[in-house]
């Protein structure tokens, strides 16, 4: 009898372990999904986005939705928590994102269903950075994001509007993809004007040690979009 007990207690055990959360019931549907905040962040492998991710589920007039169900999903080794909710009142889903444990760009992808039961979706970047990428991105916090990020903030005024000749944003990879390393070193040493570009940009040279103007074309590799492919190198597509 109390072998009887113990066996149904460890197997009860069992399914309990492995019990799945009940399965979400959609309140409303949506058409359209919108990121609000949280995308393009820059974290350590392994480690949570400093910001959540929050996205918005919009009917066809672009008002939030309550009740829409949002599901996340990404590449190998990325978690998230929760995988998939309900919007809340707002018509918002929050998220929180756990990069996986190598640098580089991780595509994540929402999804909801829409009155007729047809997905729709969008794909999120985000970007884990390895020591290289981190010394690139602290510079660019320093001497570079002033004049090549158009958007003003409470820590730094953008001094783009004052510039005669619009630097590009780093993440601009319809320019930078097809700049070589040897050209970017040069133009970030020597200035705009060494390689017959804007002389509004100053050289870097006496400022920057070569592990930080590294670290700074690491950082433009790294959040390019659209994303950079090296030159000769074969990418396998999962």
């Amino acid at each position: 009898m109390i072998f009887a007990m113990l066996l149904s207690a460890a197997v009860s055990g069992c399914d309990h372990k492995k019990a799945l959360p009940p399965a979400l019931t959609a309140k409303a549907t949506g058409t359209a999904i919108v990121v609000v905040s949280g995308d393009k962040q820059l974290g350590s492998p392994g480690s949570q986005l400093p910001q959540p991710l929050i996205l918005q589920i919009n009917d066809d007039q672009g008002n939030s939705v309550t009740g829409a169900i949002v599901q996340l999903a990404g590449p190998p080794g990325v978690a998230f928590t929760p995988q998939q909710i309900l919007t809340d009142d707002n018509g918002q889903a929050t998220f929180k994102v756990i990069m996986g444990g190598i640098n580089g760009r991780y595509e994540l992808t929402a999804s909801s269903q829409d009155a007729h039961g047809k997905t729709f979706s969008l794909t999120i970047p985000e970007f884990a950075a390895g020591y290289q990428q981190e010394v690139g991105y602290e510079v660019n916090q320093k001497y570079c994001s002033r004049c090549h990020n158009p958007d003003s903030t409470s820590e730094q005024v953008s001094n783009y509007d004052n510039l005669a000749v619009k630097p590009h944003r780093f993440s601009d990879g319809v320019i930078y993809n097809n700049i070589s390393e040897t050209d970017l070193t040069t133009i970030i040493t020597h200035g705009g004007a060494a390689m017959n570009r804007s002389a509004l940009m100053p050289p870097y040279g006496w400022t920057l040690n070569k592990a930080e103007i590294q670290g700074v074309i690491a950082y433009i590799r790294l959040i390019s979009d659209p994303p950079y492919v090296a030159p000769g190198v074969v990418y396998q597509k999962h």
